[in-house]
């Protein structure tokens, strides 16, 4: 494996996201918002490369030393690399592994540009290595089971209101507004609020695609639920 590359620039409207994400990793239990905050971090920076790759070939690359940098996270120490290092210090002593990440790279390698359209099957292929193990794998930390459905739920309607083609956002936010529902409607531990708070804030998206990452009432929605669940 090739040295660590440098941390992506972060584009202006993940840091947005970071910013908000954070408020949700409060109401997590404290011992687990270290971990919490890193494995999002993971996901920040997979998402980084896909903003800022013009060419698939070395999104891919790019990808692929990632896919390899998590397995290692099992083996010895981390790569000379903050956010993997942060996983190790944070994550691992949890019960993450590394091995159980890497495939939400699999997740990203849907997404990049091949010239072909990007059809429901590759949607559902990111969302659940993407949200799937994310939750899965924050769900450990947490001692909550069961958070992958919410994870692949969340992650496709972020993509959602992320893609320009209208006809595919549309079915994409159709498909993740009902699983949304379905999730948020059965009761999650207390644990489990930080997370279903981003699904909340997934939710209010589609609802509201007006109010950006960091909009007061998205802000405010995220508290009422971090109190009472609802």
């Amino acid at each position: 494996m090739t040295d660590a590359p440098r941390s992506e620039p972060t584009h202006p409207a993940i840091e947005a996201v970071m910013r908000e994400q954070a408020l949700a990793v409060g109401y997590a239990p404290a011992a687990a918002r270290d971990g919490f905050a890193a494995l999002l971090d993971l996901d920040h920076q997979l998402a980084s490369i896909l903003q800022s790759t013009t060419e698939p070939m070395i999104g891919q690359m790019r990808l692929t030393w990632w896919y390899e940098a998590l397995e290692k996270l099992d083996q010895g120490p981390a790569p000379a690399h903050p956010v993997l290092q942060r996983l190790a210090a944070t994550a691992l002593p949890g019960g993450v592994r590394g091995g159980d990440l890497a495939p939400m790279i699999e997740g990203w390698e849907a997404l990049l540009d091949d010239g072909e359209p990007l059809d429901d099957d590759r949607i559902s292929r990111h969302a659940e290595a993407r949200g799937g193990i994310l939750f899965a794998s924050i769900g450990r930390l947490l001692g909550v089971d069961d958070l992958g459905a919410l994870g692949v739920a969340w992650a496709r309607a972020d993509l959602a209101t992320h893609l320009t083609d209208k006809g595919v956002a549309g079915r994409a936010g159709d498909v993740a507004m009902a699983e949304l529902d379905a999730s948020l409607d059965r009761k999650k531990p207390k644990a489990a609020r930080g997370l279903t708070g981003l699904a909340v804030l997934a939710r209010e998206g589609l609802r509201h695609p007006d109010r950006s990452p960091g909009h007061p009432l998205r802000a405010a929605r995220l508290a009422w639920h971090g109190l009472t669940g609802r």
